[in-house]
């Protein structure tokens, strides 16, 4: 595949994971408010999940890198969760004193997002048979 090929697939997946990003977060700001980045913490989990996924699969033979990889690993999920909105989330609950919120905030993403890897890939490799 060309690199110009692999952009536009990288591309077009981060166009569709941008679009997710925005609508989990408005979903989520409706269902529980501002207080808490439940919009960040969702789609790490979610795309964590999903990325374990992926690594199973394209590890054990049932998906192949090309175009899978710069679409979905790369570009969607990439686009969906960004580590820099966590950052930042974090910054603004340090500026307001809600250490207690910090606190949930990096233990839940750290913690819930490397579980969710760990799940996706144990589900996909289990269901292939690696």
């Amino acid at each position: 595949m060309s690199q110009w090929t692999t952009l536009a697939f990288v591309a077009l997946g981060g166009a569709f994971g941008a679009c997710g990003r925005f609508l989990v977060s408005q979903w989520c700001v409706a269902l529980f408010g501002k207080g808490f980045p439940y919009g960040t913490l969702t789609v790490n989990i979610a795309g964590s999940l999903m990325m374990g996924g992926l690594f199973a699969l394209l590890e054990n033979g049932t998906l192949v890198a090309a175009p899978w990889r710069p679409v979905v690993g790369l570009g969607f999920l990439g686009a969906l969760t960004t580590f820099s909105t966590f950052s930042m989330d974090n910054v603004v609950l340090m500026q307001q004193g809600e250490w207690l919120k910090f606190a949930m905030n990096i233990g839940l993403n750290v913690v819930g997002c490397v579980f969710a890897a760990w799940a996706g890939y144990q589900l996909f490799a289990k269901s292939a048979g690696v």
